[in-house]
């Protein structure tokens, strides 16, 4: 088992400015390098990280993070960097060693994951009644269109009918 798997990495994804993001320090002890180190790479690389692939924590975020995940006291020098699931995959080229690379693997999977997961059970129930009660606001009583989507809408929260079984009985 490797050491990286002992860490829950869907714990050191933080969601700020709306992004799904991961602190720099998370990351560099996840590829098993000083935090210092792995920002010197990023800078010697700058051009590969625009500011939707990573960027610095303000004053007042990282004091909100830090309360969030329970920091109380740190000593970095400089606020720190974050970065989205694209700048963590551009990590991989910058850090290019095999514990990088196997780790880069992970991280994807879990963001993967998190999306399935968010995509899945996303709410589309409720979204649907909520348009429905849009649509019922709005609708003509002789509009047939909408009354055919409101219908439509009926039809995909209702449960699928439990088909007829046709054949032989075991």
């Amino acid at each position: 088992m490797n050491e990286s798997a002992l860490i829950p990495i869907q714990d050191l994804i933080y969601e700020i400015r709306e992004q799904k993001v991961m602190l720099d320090s998370d990351l560099a002890r996840l590829y098993g390098v000083e935090t210092g180190a792995l920002n010197r790479a990023v800078k010697r690389n700058i051009e590969r990280f625009p500011e939707f692939f990573m960027f610095q924590l303000t004053e007042d975020e990282w004091s909100i993070l830090r309360c969030q995940i329970g920091i109380l006291k740190y000593d970095r020098k400089y606020l720190p960097y974050v970065f989205t699931e694209h700048g963590v995959l551009m990590l991989s080229s910058v850090l290019n060693n095999k514990k990088a690379i196997s780790v880069n693997i992970e991280i994807m999977v879990t963001f993967i994951n998190m999306r399935q997961y968010v995509l899945s059970h996303g709410g589309t129930n409720e979204q649907i009644a909520e348009l429905r009660k849009l649509l019922m606001l709005y609708i003509d009583k002789n509009d047939k269109r909408v009354n055919d989507i409101i219908i439509a809408l009926n039809n995909l929260m209702e449960k699928p009918k439990e088909p007829i079984k046709i054949g032989f009985k075991p």
